[in-house]
């Protein structure tokens, strides 16, 4: 018997020391290792991973990347407004708020492209609707699924375990699969099933050893085992992971990710979150917006690093987003109200630092004093689907056809 785990420890080790790995050894979880492997295997013919970074509450993209060499800016936002002398500039129309110091470097180094004027078509105000339609790229329709979720179905027709990853207090609409069950956890240590007291020992006790002839409790008995499988690894890989690179006071969940990866696991597609709507800043917006962007930046600084470190940064590319913008003049507590066409991020080694789009007016307004979108935000999806990804499959993950944006070459 013992035999037989070590020659599966070894296969196990010899699956993720393809991806870099080698010294990442899960506990011997009944059925994990042949699983896992194999899913290890698939990832490694085409390992590239994106990371999904959502910014919730609408974050100001205006007051994050500032028009500053545009008077029409200063006129409408004459207290909120962030002064040229305090920004981290970019170019000579463009500057970085002055918490962004991360972006700045990474801005420097080539790796980090800022697309501008993403939007979409009568746009709504609403947090929970506008992140609905960014969750399931169904602007004023709906969808059974996430987007995040239909590019692993497009990526693996076939579920297999841990390929889909979302750092959450609860499970995201972006990730909801049809194939897949993703793996939802926040804190690695308490990574468990919930369930009430009475249900506890029964579920820990996992599915019956014997092969269900009934299709249907053998599926959830499969959903069960890998949730149990899933929380082992996790709680191992997060406890085996040095923390020697700095993530800042709000890691978002990023130095997580980076455990997952550097644990080897067969996971292509992460999701996490700044959350509670923390940029939702209608009221003395200048200070709590530099440090939420501030915690952003850094994390995403610490989180590229670390990907040095560990030697796989050409493999992960990042995405980061927010539901809407906001409104181009301030209102009268200080702050701004929710708008619509914003500004988003890729970072990674392997983008093409700089601007892309076009950044919409700002004497062209709608008739709520809002920016008039130059770009439908599923350009961003599509860049990350075939552009980064190369699945070639954003027409059909997206139901409709969108041009992606030059980042990736």
């Amino acid at each position: 018997m013992k035999s037989r785990q070590y020659q599966r420890r070894q296969l196990l080790k010899a699956s993720l020391a393809s991806l870099g790995a080698a010294a990442f050894s899960p506990v011997p979880v009944p059925g994990v290792f042949s699983r896992v492997a194999h899913a290890a295997a698939d990832a490694a013919a085409n390992d590239r991973i994106l990371v999904v970074l959502e910014l919730s509450g609408g974050n100001d993209g205006l007051n994050t990347v500032v028009p500053y060499g545009d008077d029409a800016y200063y006129r409408l936002r004459p207290s909120v407004g962030i002064p040229e002398k305090k920004l981290l500039k970019l170019d000579d129309r463009f500057g970085l708020n002055p918490g962004m110091a991360g972006f700045e470097r990474l801005w420097k180094d080539g790796q980090l492209a800022i697309v501008h004027g993403v939007g979409y078509d009568n746009p709504s105000f609403s947090h929970f609707t506008s992140m609905a339609y960014w969750h399931t790229a169904a602007p004023n329709s709906g969808d059974d699924y996430g987007w995040f979720g239909r590019v692993a179905d497009a990526m693996s027709p076939r579920a297999q375990p841990n390929f889909l990853i979302n750092v959450d207090t609860a499970q995201s609409l972006a990730v909801k699969s049809r194939v897949h069950t993703p793996v939802v956890f926040d804190d690695p240590d308490k990574f468990m099933r919930n369930a009430f007291l009475q249900e506890q020992q029964v579920l820990e006790l996992g599915p019956a050893a014997v092969q269900e002839a009934n299709p249907t409790r053998r599926f959830l008995d499969d959903v069960a085992r890998s949730a149990r499988e899933a929380s082992e690894l996790v709680r191992q890989a997060w406890a085996r992971f040095p923390a020697k690179i700095d993530y800042g006071i709000n890691p978002l969940g990023l130095n997580k990710v980076a455990a997952c990866i550097a644990a080897g696991f067969p996971t292509r597609l992460y999701y996490t979150a700044y959350r509670n709507n923390a940029f939702d800043t209608h009221v003395q917006q200048n200070d709590l917006h530099q440090r939420l962007l501030t915690y952003t930046a850094d994390a995403v600084l610490g989180f590229m690093r670390d990907l040095e470190r560990l030697g796989v940064a050409d493999r992960v590319a990042l995405m980061v987003f927010s539901e809407f913008g906001r409104r181009v003049p301030e209102n009268t507590s200080l702050g701004t109200d929710h708008g619509t066409a914003n500004v988003m991020f890729f970072a990674g080694h392997q983008v093409a630092g700089g601007h892309h789009g076009v950044p919409p007016s700002l004497t062209d307004l709608d008739g709520t004093d809002n920016l008039v979108h130059t770009s439908d935000f599923r350009r961003a999806y599509a860049t990350a689907i075939d552009g980064w990804l190369g699945l070639g499959a954003a027409e059909s993950v997206l139901k409709g056809r969108y041009q992606p944006f030059p980042v990736f070459g």
